[in-house]
């Protein structure tokens, strides 16, 4: 029997004409381990959300869901919240208490378990995830690898039968993210805990799962084991551009017979047919403008008078029409670096300088005004009004247009985002995505000199991370500076010029992208590792397969 049974479900949001969900028909079995993927607003987290009743969305409902062969609607509170886990994207939105043991023992304690069961399970559930040292430490100090890990964990402790996940690992660093999917896979070898996970990060998850379900528009267009999904797609649909490297270099070079899935079978397809005669593509040509428009010398910071210094002497230039890019571990200071750069928050030595002059002579909101726009690492913090249009409106009023030049600007950067749908919803009622594209777009309207954007692909899909590309680079164009503090590598490696490596509180190292990339083991795309040994320099799917198209087949 089938833990889940969903038979030609449609969900419609309020005040929507168009279903988020259109006649869905899926079974999900006892230990699987489905990956639920496809473009930001098909769907995804609507269809996870809807399997669990104390977090299922108000609106109308068609078709039947059923958990062990009962209506999910008639299933007993208990039933579903200890044996129905849900780890949400965000897990600041999941952590209830103020420590470590708390959170373990939250859910237990709701159910009203005996308490030597509780202390009995908490502790081993404690010792499975590694997080001993940390048992006692408070929920709010922990770095956001650390509070999705806890998040996890405190859901496991009520043994749940299946673990449905929204995005999990979208604010986490790559090494982070790499021991969350790996958890994942334990958890699921190990207990034969069922796992449904709505990503967009697919590079680790189609090795390890079995079953991968694409959604388009509200429906189901492909379902099968990865390997099935990735050969049965066709070549130009935009889903391509979010499979595994490895599924990318072999479309984009127009590969044939077998299709590689993972890095080991990458470089196995390189070596077996392809040439490397011609090792590496031309240099880029290095930027003609010198003119500084960030500058941060011997810069330290920390939150409280007698609290941890978070910035260490951190020192940077970037110039004029640069893209820019901070990558490091969770919690190694990216985002602070990004607030102190903002004027959010204020350096206690050092020196902070934007187009040579000292940020603390900005007088009033002139910062603001066409010469500085942040993203935040959370977009919802963004939106202040009912619907999107009318946050849209009233950033163009702060920023002095007049109404023919508002309606201008709106629509012509709804378009390019892909967002002009979405301009009469309410910010809160969006996916992740949408809401992140959005943010973005308010960003835009402000004409800024500099950009500085803190996670700026986190929810999106591929397809839509190419349209942002496109954007960045037609600011740069512009002479725009772009800033971008990433955990994302492979969009780093695609946009960037120039690459920094955050640690401890400093940078370590900067340079060019693809000087930055094939340096790192760790910090590094998949499309580097593939190549490594066999290409110089390529840490993109499309250098990768310009490489190979440039050497030809080895039967050739």
């Amino acid at each position: 029997m089938a833990l889940f049974n969903i038979e030609n479900l449609s969900f419609t949001y309020p005040g929507q004409e168009k279903p988020v969900l259109d006649n869905i028909s899926l079974d999900i079995n006892r230990g699987e381990f489905m990956v639920l993927c496809g473009q930001s607003g098909c769907g995804k987290t609507t269809l996870l959300k809807t399997l669990k009743n104390q977090l299922r969305p108000k609106g109308e409902l068609n078709g039947r869901i059923t958990y062990c062969g009962k209506d999910v609607t008639a299933l007993d509170e208990r039933v579903s919240a200890a044996e129905i886990g849900f780890v949400l994207q965000n897990p600041e939105n999941q952590i209830v208490t103020d420590r470590v043991w708390h959170e373990l023992g939250f859910g237990l304690e709701s159910l009203g378990a005996d308490r030597n069961f509780i202390r009995r399970r908490v502790s081993e559930t404690a010792s499975f995830f590694g997080m001993e040292k940390l048992f006692r430490a408070e929920t709010a100090l922990l770095s956001g690898g650390q509070k999705q890990l806890l998040s996890l964990a405190s859901v496991m402790v009520m043994s749940p039968k299946v673990l449905l996940l929204d995005e999990p690992t979208s604010q986490l660093d790559p090494i982070a993210a790499a021991e969350f999917i790996g958890t994942l896979n334990k958890i699921n070898k190990e207990f034969g805990t069922a796992i449904v996970i709505a990503e967009h990060r697919l590079e680790e998850l189609f090795p390890i799962c079995d079953r991968a379900v694409v959604m388009e528009k509200g429906r189901i267009i492909a379902d099968d084991t990865p390997r099935k999904v990735c050969q049965g797609l066709d070549k130009n649909h935009p889903m391509v551009c979010s499979m595994p490297s490895a599924v990318r270099i072999y479309a984009l070079s127009g590969g044939e017979g077998g299709c590689p899935l993972t890095v080991k079978e990458g470089r196995s397809y390189l070596t077996e047919n392809a040439k490397n005669s011609i090792r590496s593509l031309p240099p880029k040509k290095p930027d003609s403008n010198t003119e500084t428009a960030v500058e941060m010398k011997d810069v330290w910071f920390r939150y409280s008078r007698k609290g941890a210094d978070i910035l260490r002497g951190v020192s940077l230039k970037i110039n004029k029409g640069e893209i820019y890019t901070i990558l490091g571990g969770n919690g190694s200071g990216k985002t602070t670096t990004l607030n102190v750069m903002a004027a959010l928050l204020k350096a206690y030595s050092g020196t902070v300088r934007i187009f040579g002059k000292k940020i603390t002579d900005f007088g009033g909101n002139s910062l603001y005004r066409q010469n500085i726009s942040a993203l935040p690492q959370n977009p919802s913090l963004v939106f202040l009004k009912d619907t999107v249009k009318e946050d849209f409106e009233d950033i163009c009023a702060v920023c002095g247009y007049d109404q023919k030049e508002s309606t201008q600007i709106i629509a012509d950067t709804a378009e390019k985002l892909a967002i002009t749908h979405l301009l009469p919803r309410h910010p809160f009622d969006l996916s992740g995505g949408e809401q992140q594209k959005c943010a973005i777009a308010k960003c835009l309207l402000t004409k800024p000199k500099i950009l500085l954007m803190d996670e700026p692909t986190k929810g999106i899909d591929a397809f839509a991370k190419n349209s942002l590309s496109g954007i960045i680079r037609g600011l740069k164009a512009r002479g725009v500076t772009v800033v971008i503090v990433s955990h994302d590598v492979e969009f780093a490696g695609e946009i960037s010029d120039r690459c920094a490596m955050f640690f401890d509180g400093e940078i370590i190292c900067e340079d060019g992208a693809a000087e930055f990339f094939s340096g790192n083991s760790y910090y590094t795309t998949a499309a580097n590792r593939i190549t490594r040994g066999f290409y110089d320099n390529a840490v993109t799917c499309s250098q990768a397969a310009e490489l190979i198209r440039l050497n030809g087949e080895k039967n050739d």
